[in-house]
């Protein structure tokens, strides 16, 4: 299959959001996705980004039954951990249904490494969902490892209410 990977511009948004309820929906989690177009917009493009995005896309004689050419993304940012210095989040990594298999996301998260690696980093972080049996056996096949299983960390969020409770003097 005949595909590329580019940096993600303003002009994905409107496509970034669509494969962002996608995979929400896979994920059984579209009731939480808040952000809309215009906060990826804000978000990804002002002169400080949040986050940083590459973008897989197929020619037009590939594209969907819907008419769309950008099959794929992952979003990532930057960190610094204490023990080892920089490193890179890789937020997302989804293909659309009909392309996986191909290579796509593999090519997508070597492109995140890459980057990773060019900006100096030590490592990449990412969760799956423990039920996501599919995305768990690609991630091992190529070469990570679950910290949860192997050092004992637990992700934990704070956020809505408890954020601001958290937030007051």
């Amino acid at each position: 299959m005949d595909f590329s990977i580019r940096p993600a511009n303003v002009e994905d948004c409107k496509d970034i959001a669509r494969m962002i309820m996608e995979l929400a929906e896979y994920e059984k989690m579209a009731e939480h996705v808040k952000v809309t177009q215009r906060d990826l917009e804000q978000d990804g493009f002002s002169k400080n980004p949040f986050f940083h995005g590459i973008i897989a896309e197929v020619p037009e004689q590939h594209r969907t039954k819907e008419g769309h050419t950008k099959i794929g993304y992952a979003l990532y940012c930057y960190f610094y951990s204490s023990w080892v210095g920089r490193a890179v989040y890789m937020e997302d990594l989804y293909v659309m249904p009909e392309f996986r298999g191909k290579g796509i996301g593999k090519a997508l998260m070597r492109k995140v490494a890459q980057l990773g690696l060019a900006a100096g980093c030590n490592q990449m972080n990412f969760t799956v969902l423990e039920w996501n049996k599919p995305s768990l056996d690609f991630y091992f096949s190529q070469g990570c490892f679950d910290i949860t299983a192997t050092v004992g960390y637990h992700c934990m969020r704070c956020e809505g209410e408890a954020l601001e409770r958290l937030a007051q003097p």
